[in-house]
């Protein structure tokens, strides 16, 4: 048995977790990573601030995040400067709203593309603040993952499904809001994660994603609908990327596959309309 580096008569089994030499109980200090020995102990970790990413770097890494978030933001200036009598940038409203929002019976009549306009259409300040940093954090774990053409493929994947889902359980209410495709992502992330075992990040993202449930189920004038399908179509696209790459290996392939997934989205939606 080894003996205290510093009291050769006393043996023990513990060593110090930086210098690896064998300690007794009385020269152990106990640290945040392990048992140190009195010299290890008091030694310090120099700090470094790591540079802050600038905004051609985030372009260059997610470069469609960066596009959705710039095209929503551009749809709401354009959504104050038109409202109407009593709008303002909390409580948006007018024509160009009323004709992107999703609603079930607009959509019968052949307003198709609301299933589309409506995820880059906020009700106001908060909530588009609220969905352009869940689409930042997301956007930045999902699509380097990913790559660009398949992020953007599973975004509006998500987008059509959340918007199929509120067509299905709330036809006659009026819907906006990227959040159909941010659960999506949310799912895809949480995916991704597991798939590449990254164990500590898939669990962070699934507290996240019970918390938003919680939200979306407790919070009135939350589209469930829209979450709830969002949510679905992003986990069956990411499947398609990850679980599905030995079926689906080639790029065409998997585009083909959530193109599929999309029209069903779109069929369904119309359908229920």
């Amino acid at each position: 048995m080894a003996t205290c580096y510093r009291h050769p008569g006393r043996e023990t089994n513990v060593a110090c977790s930086n210098c690896e030499r064998p300690i007794c109980p009385d020269c152990m200090t106990p640290t945040p990573v392990g048992m140190r020995c009195p010299e290890c102990s008091r030694q310090t970790t120099n700090v470094r601030r790591m540079p802050r990413d600038s905004a051609a770097t985030l372009a260059r890494r997610a470069p469609a995040t960066m596009t959705l978030i710039a095209i929503n933001a551009a749809a709401f200036v354009v959504e104050v400067a038109s409202g109407g009598p009593g709008s303002s940038i909390f409580t948006v409203g007018g024509t160009f709203v009323g004709k992107g929002v999703l609603y079930g019976p607009a959509l019968a009549n052949g307003d198709w593309w609301r299933l589309v306009t409506s995820g880059f259409l906020h009700a106001g300040l908060l909530h588009i603040a609220f969905n352009m940093y869940a689409l930042y954090f997301l956007g930045l774990l999902v699509e380097p993952a990913i790559g660009t053409v398949r992020f953007v493929a599973l975004y509006f994947v998500s987008l059509l499904a959340g918007s199929a889902g509120v067509i299905l359980l709330t036809p006659n209410s009026p819907s906006l809001g990227a959040s159909g495709a941010i659960f999506g992502l949310m799912s895809a992330a949480y995916l991704i994660a597991r798939h590449r075992r990254i164990d500590h990040l898939a669990q962070q993202i699934l507290g996240l994603g019970v918390i938003n449930l919680l939200i979306t189920f407790g919070v009135p004038r939350i589209s469930i609908g829209a979450h709830l399908g969002g949510l679905l179509g992003g986990g069956i696209a990411a499947a398609v990327v990850t679980y599905g790459q030995r079926r689906f290996r080639s790029l065409a392939m998997q585009l083909a596959a959530m193109a599929v997934l999309g029209v069903i989205a779109v069929a369904i939606a119309l359908a229920a309309a």
